[in-house]
């Protein structure tokens, strides 16, 4: 439970999309539960259900609860469905800095970022592109600092400078990125043609 505890309260900060009368299982706990399923391999909701049936024992015992079962894999799809994404991605980046601060090295900072495509979000029927997003990589501690969605319209540069920005880069850090950020002048705005 320790190992958990900064997360879990983390969680705990992360806005309950259900009315006060529906909440019987509390979000900090099937939010935990939900992440613990998806890193051994569950990918559906049926499977995070099967998970916290499975270990259902050792979580009400671990976590002081009192469980009787799982939830219904229709209330977890309501809760993931219903969240804020800005706000669990704030709680992530909380997280991840807090581990950051724990394990890394005093003056040394070194960040990769990288644009993927996300597997199977293309979507043709509804005239969707595929999503694409950038990931900030703390490479001394192992650690994936921070995510951000890639514009529609737009490339990985606007997005690296906002990430760089927000993650509050110091001088002195090595960062690296694709070769897509070697071009000139990408800091400015594009020049307007003068008139002779």
């Amino acid at each position: 439970m320790a190992e958990f505890a900064p997360l879990l309260n983390l969680l705990a900060d992360v806005p309950d999309p259900r009315r006060a009368q529906g909440q019987l299982y509390k979000l900090p706990h099937v939010l935990l539960f939900s992440i613990l399923a998806i890193v051994t391999g569950c990918d559906s909701y049926r499977g995070i259900v099967t998970f916290i049936d499975v270990h259902r024992h050792q979580l009400n015992a671990v976590f002081g609860l009192r469980w009787r079962r799982a939830p219904a894999h229709t209330a977890i799809r309501y809760i993931l469905q219903g969240l804020d994404p800005a706000a669990v991605e704030a709680v992530f980046r909380r997280h991840a800095a807090l581990l950051q601060a724990a394990r890394a090295t005093p003056g040394q900072r070194s960040i990769a970022l990288d644009g993927e495509t996300l597997r199977g979000s293309f979507d043709n029927f509804r005239d969707r592109a595929a999503a694409q997003v950038l990931s900030a990589f703390a490479t001394d501690t192992a650690l994936v600092l921070a995510h951000v969605d890639i514009a529609e319209k737009s490339n990985e540069i606007p997005a690296a400078q906002a990430l760089l920005a927000e993650l509050g880069v110091a001088a002195g850090a090595i960062v690296t990125l694709d070769a897509l950020h070697c071009q000139k002048n990408i800091s400015r705005s594009p020049r307007k043609p003068t008139l002779p």
